[in-house]
């Protein structure tokens, strides 16, 4: 079979435009390839990534060692369906469960964050043979039926009218909000530990702490929705577990983003006391598990261990809060390792438009005076110099 070559150059804008449904208002770049945090469009004009595709890319953009994987699975089997064994899912589920905090070792592996979240707070519901969920004001879960009824941030839940019912909110960050919401009655409680997209808002690891120990009283299964800070991007392998938590050890995460370096994948990983109630059919999904998907998930983990990314994060952090220490538009420095928020003294539109303008891609949230930077793992400290001298 000849392979389709265009033999025309196409207005790549305009034909997007004219055959996807609008959901993004995109910046005005096509990008064509990327290596490491560097990305080139067509028109060879060369961009420092420090968003890195919304968390996506943790390895960098076609890190070698995935590629490599990716290309050596797909000559020997693309995919079969999570009904027959595979010696690469196996190892991706050794690889991860051997990575999280200690009692969380079964892993259900799906195609989104969204996915993992709506399939945690099933199986919460199952474990417990409650209905209502609890989670927090400006946290983001994903955009299906379950996910979005459980995210409140600015106007994402009423996109999902008619929501899913038995959901309540607390105050993020406040135990006394979240005690007078979590009871008898609930189910899950899915968190979201730094909500990146609310502003990179963080918690103390004293409310994390009493947070774990009201759901003991209670018996609600604690959701820790990892699906960006997970993977290293906070300066260890996952917030769970992790000082700024407290050490609080969740009943459940959920992954993805990180996960696969772009190879679309997501996981649940849960103790086996919740996994000890889930039945033969009680979860399902077509792709997830795949065996590309998880040649992706065993290179990503292999290509963090080897490179030195989760130091590196920890380095890009102190880097960032260094350099803007002091500075007089900037009010704070808000996150972990490459998951950070720069919160300046007026909105950052223009900021994040002249960057662009300027090769730096970054991206905005919800708060409008907080900039984000969500860059790979990878990335050199010394690029973090352009980015510094670039900020208007």
């Amino acid at each position: 079979m000849n392979a389709i070559i265009r033999t025309q150059p196409i207005d790549v804008r305009s034909v997007e435009d004219q055959f996807e449904i609008a959901t993004y208002a995109k910046m005005d770049i096509v990008v064509e390839r990327g290596k490491g945090a560097r990305v080139w469009t067509s028109d060879g004009q060369e961009y420092l990534d420090l968003y890195g595709g919304h968390a996506v890319c943790a390895t960098g953009h076609s890190h070698p060692h995935v590629v490599k994987a990716i290309r050596e699975q797909a000559e020997r089997i693309i995919f079969y369906s999570n009904l027959v064994y595979s010696d690469i899912r196996a190892a991706a589920a050794e690889m991860l469960a051997s990575r999280t905090p200690a009692g969380l070792d079964k892993v259900f592996f799906c195609n989104s964050g969204t996915e993992a979240n709506e399939n945690a707070m099933r199986m919460a519901r199952m474990a417990t043979g409650r209905e209502k969920i609890v989670s927090f004001s400006g946290g983001f879960h994903g955009r299906t039926a379950d996910a979005i009824s459980a995210t409140f941030l600015g106007h994402y839940r009423e996109l999902g009218q008619p929501n899913v019912p038995y959901h309540a909110d607390a105050e993020f960050g406040d135990i006394d909000s979240a005690r007078s919401v979590i009871d008898a009655e609930t189910a899950g409680v899915v968190i979201e530990p730094i909500q990146s997209m609310a502003g990179v808002r963080e918690a103390s690891p004293g409310f994390f702490k009493e947070l774990r120990a009201h759901c003991d009283v209670v018996g609600a299964k604690l959701i820790f929705d990892e699906v960006q800070t997970g993977i290293g991007r906070t300066g260890a392998w996952f917030f769970s577990g992790s000082e700024a938590a407290g050490g609080v050890v969740p009943d459940m995460i959920t992954l993805a983003k990180s996960l696969g370096s772009g190879i679309p994948v997501g996981a649940c990983v849960v103790t086996p006391v919740i996994s000890g109630r889930i039945g033969t059919n009680d979860l399902g999904t077509t792709f997830g598990g795949g065996m590309l998907a998880m040649a992706a998930v065993a290179a990503t983990i292999e290509a963090i261990e080897a490179d030195g990314m989760i130091e590196n994060a920890k380095a890009v952090e102190r880097f960032i809060r260094e350099k803007l220490s002091g500075q007089d538009r900037v009010r704070s420095v808000r996150g972990k390792g490459c998951l950070l928020g720069i919160e300046f003294d007026e909105p950052c539109n223009s900021i994040h438009k002249h960057l662009l303008e300027n090769g730096i891609i970054t991206g905005t949230s919800s708060d409008p005076k907080v900039l984000r930077l969500l860059p790979p793992l990878n990335t050199p400290v010394s690029d973090l110099d352009l980015f510094i001298n670039r900020l208007p």
